[in-house]
């Protein structure tokens, strides 16, 4: 057997696993450590017969691992070594090492907590930090914990942050090992790249294989950009020799196969690939990698609840692992089509699955492990808390778990058929009506990519003829209708309870049901069309067709993809919806509500009944006899929302309220009776006056001065009389009003001469506010605002007395203001 340099270190593996019970292993491209650990650790007196489960997070590396395992055994795969990936299982009863793909963990450990019948899991390439991995690393940590303290945990990367993980596990040793990757030359762009990254992929494909030996292995971020690089390279007068090839995902499982399969004598080729190329995995031939630096991953928005795909930027580390795989056999070259001083600006490491994408499935995961909180479990990352909420709000629309969080019978059978929450309860919903076939083939195209991606009409219907082969449109990629059809039959099997497999939908059975379908799926994405054409969703968002549409006129559909872009969300996949077979199959769906609110436009209350999904209004209709207590808290919430202008705030009134305003600063245990607290306390002061009415005419009737008196008990009201009174009776004899508008400069305006005589200013609140007084002329003009009438008198009058007396001759202006007798004529009477 070829020496790997893991062997050096698998002494270490061991000993930590005889020693303790988890362990993490960093090690580097070309190690060996998929391959080699698993093998390693089948002798161990611990394992006691025992399997050992290795998580893979790709389907097309966990079959490679668990082939290339078999040869060294000289076994076929099935026998000691097999695997479990979705649509393609190879396990017997002889099986001590299975490869399973992350999906599958979860089920696993869903089915038996305890693992009784495993002795090791293993998770390989812990980097990437896919959702399922996290999410079956937390549970095989609980698992360990409560239930199996014997349970073997080991993290296997090849780029990984080891330290934060092994405090996870415990404060697990981390043992580490070099790689066996040849050099790899590195080439980047002088410049950046402006425009489309075919074009530029294309050429350096060229120049590479002008230049260098070996086959190209290119990353690009998904389907479309494989296509459009294939078609510039069959452009491009390459060799008949070179062979281009496809490698992502949604091939086949053996054009997958033949993708990473050795060239024929002679032949030279290039592999386009996703990321699914990126690790675990060693494509034959490859000297020559060609990086466009960038990836799609899924982004969920708690905004708008969606998830759409992003294309970013690659990490450092994923970088690097590229890179890696032109030097895994022999020496090789890495183009990479950014910049060296952009490299440094990459991100270290990838952002965690768990942190951006949709909770809902991990959220029913959990609900079903028997877990209330994410905060039960030790996590890596924690789930955002924002995220987690609105994915529990949508398995209690989907009566997946109760209100508590506790999985409902069907929560349970959801979880169980392994594909998400919303697509698993439309599968129960139709098993109901009669509707399951179609059903699964609806499930299983949208878990597919589109089957029509250049087709602009966004109606699912178009899709489902396709599947069925009698739409008479070219499909191009028939590798996804074989995939989608065998997922298809695979969850018609499970929901047959006998087991017996159940024949697909033929012609045009359920095509009528896709709209009903659709909104067991996406309840929240039920659109009602507005005059304007837009449509508004059950959610209250907004969302609009993006041109003229078969279904454009359609009064109802139902949205089962959509962009969050913007206000309103583009419509990409729908279908048209019959509102009078949802009422009929789902009636529970819609809320019959019997609305007593206040109306801002007409300033009343108006009461309705109403039928409703949602932020949707199906029907509408006047409530007869509404509760009068309910009319009485609309009015209230009424004021609340507009204010006190809705009542009638005569000058008494305000002037009153200012007063005890005034009296509340200096005295503790006196009502606050400003706006802000009138309005947010109106139904406690107010709420028993307003039975009986039911808009601001009624509103306007009611006594303001009355009702804010009523907030003073007697005392109160007698200390607000002497300590701050309405008037002021001033020397001359007149009764001035007291203007209270600022509560901390009450002032009167009175005529100078009416002052004579008066020593200090008058002072309100038992002595602790001064009066303010404008002075006023003979003809009411102010001509000095003081608080301090003795200063006046001392320093200002005699200026002031000179000025005046030459405008108002006939006026009284004595010399003396502290003995001159006070009036309110032009002269004192004699």
């Amino acid at each position: 057997m070829t020496q790997l340099p893991i062997d050096r270190v698998l002494p270490q593996v061991l000993e930590a696993l005889q020693k303790g019970t988890n362990a993490v292993l960093v090690a580097e491209p070309g190690a060996g450590k998929t391959t080699r650990v698993p093998l390693a650790l089948l002798k161990e007196a611990w394992l006691e017969g025992r399997k050992i489960i290795m998580l893979e997070p790709r389907r097309l590396a966990a079959r490679s691992a668990a082939k290339y395992m078999a040869s060294m055994l000289g076994e076929q795969v099935g026998d000691t070594v097999g695997y479990r990936v979705r649509l393609d299982t190879k396990v017997s009863a002889r099986t001590k090492i299975e490869v399973v793909t992350e999906g599958v963990l979860t089920r696993m450990l869903q089915e038996d907590q305890a693992l009784e019948q495993v002795g090791a899991v293993l998770f390989d390439e812990f980097h990437e930090r896919h959702l399922h991995g996290d999410l079956g690393l937390a549970l095989a940590l609980q698992s360990q914990t409560l239930l199996r303290e014997d349970l073997r945990l080991v993290v296997m990367s090849a780029t990984l942050d080891a330290e934060p993980v092994a405090e996870l596990l415990g404060g697990a040793p981390i043992i580490k090992s070099s790689g066996r990757v040849y050099p790899v030359e590195t080439f980047y762009r002088s410049t950046r790249i402006e425009g489309k990254v075919e074009p530029q992929i294309a050429q350096t494909i060229v120049q590479a294989l002008r230049e260098h030996a070996g086959d190209v292995l290119v990353f690009l971020p998904g389907i479309g950009e494989i296509r459009r690089t294939a078609g510039l390279l069959a452009q491009a007068g390459l060799d008949s020799s070179i062979r281009i090839t496809e490698l992502h995902g949604s091939l086949p499982l053996e054009a997958q196969d033949a993708a990473v399969a050795p060239c024929k004598p002679g032949e030279r080729k290039v592999v386009l690939a996703t990321s699914i190329a990126e690790s675990s995995l060693t494509v034959e031939g490859i000297r020559i990698v060609v990086d466009s630096g960038l990836m799609r991953v899924p982004r969920f928005s708690p905004r708008t609840g969606m998830t759409r795909l992003a294309t970013t930027s690659v990490s450092q580390a994923s970088a690097d692992q590229r890179r890696g795989r032109a030097g895994r056999l022999a020496p090789g070259v890495c183009y990479r089509l950014w910049t060296e001083q952009e490299h440094p600006y990459l991100p270290l490491q990838n952002t965690p699955e768990l942190l951006e994408t949709d909770l809902t499935p991990l959220a029913l995961e959990l609900a079903v492990w028997g877990v209330m909180k994410p905060t039960e479990l030790a996590w890596l990352d924690p789930p955002p808390q924002v995220a987690y909420r609105q994915s529990f709000d949508l398995l209690t629309l989907l009566h997946a778990i109760d209100e508590e969080g506790r999985p409902t019978e069907w929560g349970s059978r959801i979880a169980k058929l392994g594909l998400h929450p919303r697509l698993g309860f439309m599968l129960l919903k139709a098993e109901q009506l009669g509707l399951a076939a179609a059903a699964c083939e609806l499930a299983a195209l949208l878990s597919e990519r589109d089957l029509l991606p250049q087709e602009r009409n966004v109606d699912v219907r178009l899709r489902l003829e396709a599947l069925r082969g009698y739409s008479g449109r070219l499909v191009a990629d028939r590798g996804a209708i074989q995939r989608v059809k065998a997922q298809a039959q695979q969850w018609s099997r499970m929901l047959q309870e006998n087991g017996k497999q159940q024949q697909l939908a033929d012609g045009s059975e359920g095509i009528a049901d896709i709209g009903l379908l659709l909104a067991f799926a996406y309840p929240d994405r039920i659109a009602q069309r507005r005059s304007d054409g837009r449509y508004l969703l059950a959610n209250g968002r907004g969302a609009v067709l993006p041109e003229l549409q078969p279904m454009s006129r359609a009064a109802y559909l139902v949205a089962a993809e959509l962009d969050d872009a913007g206000v309103e969300s583009r419509i990409r996949l729908a279908a048209e919806l019959n509102m009078d077979r949802l009422e009929q199959a789902a009636g529970e769906q819609l809320q019959v509500e019997e609305a007593v609110e206040w109306d801002m436009d007409a300033h009343a209350v108006r009461a309705r009944r109403r039928i409703r999904l949602g932020a949707i209004i199906l029907k509408e209709a006047p409530l007869q006899q509404p509760s009068p207590e309910r009319v009485a808290i609309a009015l209230a919430d009424g004021i609340a929302r507009e204010g006190l202008e809705l009542l009638s705030m005569s000058k008494a009134a305000k002037q009153l309220q200012a007063r005890m305003l005034l009296m509340a600063q200096h005295n503790s245990g006196w009502p606050d009776v400003s706006e802000e607290n009138l309005l947010a306390t109106v139904q406690d002061w107010l709420l028993p006056h307003l039975y009986g009415m039911k808009n601001r005419s009624d509103l306007q009737r009611l006594n303001m001065v009355q009702l804010l008196e009523g907030l003073l008990s007697w005392t109160q009201r007698q200390e607000l009389d002497e300590q701050v009174p309405t008037h002021m009776t001033v020397p001359s004899g007149s009764r001035i009003p007291i203007d209270y508008s600022d509560p901390d400069a009450p002032f009167i305006a009175v005529r100078l001469q009416e002052l004579f005589g008066l020593q200090e200013t008058p002072r309100l609140a038992g002595g602790r506010l001064p009066l303010t007084l404008h002075l006023l002329s003979p003809s009411q003009r102010p001509v000095q605002v003081t608080r301090d009438l003795q200063s006046f008198w001392n320093e200002a009058y005699f200026e002031v007395k000179k000025d005046l007396k030459g405008r108002y001759p006939k006026h009284y202006w004595p010399d003396d203001p502290y003995a001159a007798q006070p009036t309110n004529r032009v002269k004192p009477r004699t």
